[in-house]
């Protein structure tokens, strides 16, 4: 159903590290970006190796960024391990802790997930939701 989404984010450089960490450990890549320091309107994009993006964060001035608290995003995960890292290299490019790499049993069986807030205030996820 979606081509992509976009984010607005105020210091493009510090998200675009968070990202490129946190989507990283997922198997995503800035799959292009148009970096330009101190100029506006900079903008990068994420998706799968030789895909187009699927995400793109974009320059925006303070107060223009993230939704409100009933947004968020999920990501698909290859696996579990992945989740793990996805939260741990969020965590440390300034991410907040927004529920730790677990089972979440009451979205389903098999639904592996994490969930953080990036430095601009977005609620998002990974999640690995098969057996095993």
């Amino acid at each position: 159903m979606l081509h992509h989404a976009s984010f607005g984010v105020v210091d493009i450089e510090h998200s675009a590290r968070f990202y490129d960490a946190a989507l990283g450990a997922l198997g995503y890549i800035r799959v292009w970006e148009d970096i330009r320091p101190g100029e506006e309107e900079q903008a990068v994009g994420y998706g799968v190796p030789g895909g187009g993006d699927k995400l793109a964060i974009k320059s925006v001035e303070a107060g223009q960024a993230a939704p409100g608290a009933g947004f968020h995003l999920a990501f698909a995960a290859p696996d579990r391990q992945s989740v793990i890292e996805f939260h741990a290299a969020a965590l440390a490019h300034g991410g907040v802790d927004n529920g730790g790499p677990g089972l979440r049993q009451h979205y389903g069986p098999n639904y592996f997930a994490a969930f953080v807030i990036d430095p601009d205030g977005y609620r998002i996820e990974a999640v690995f939701n098969q057996a095993g």
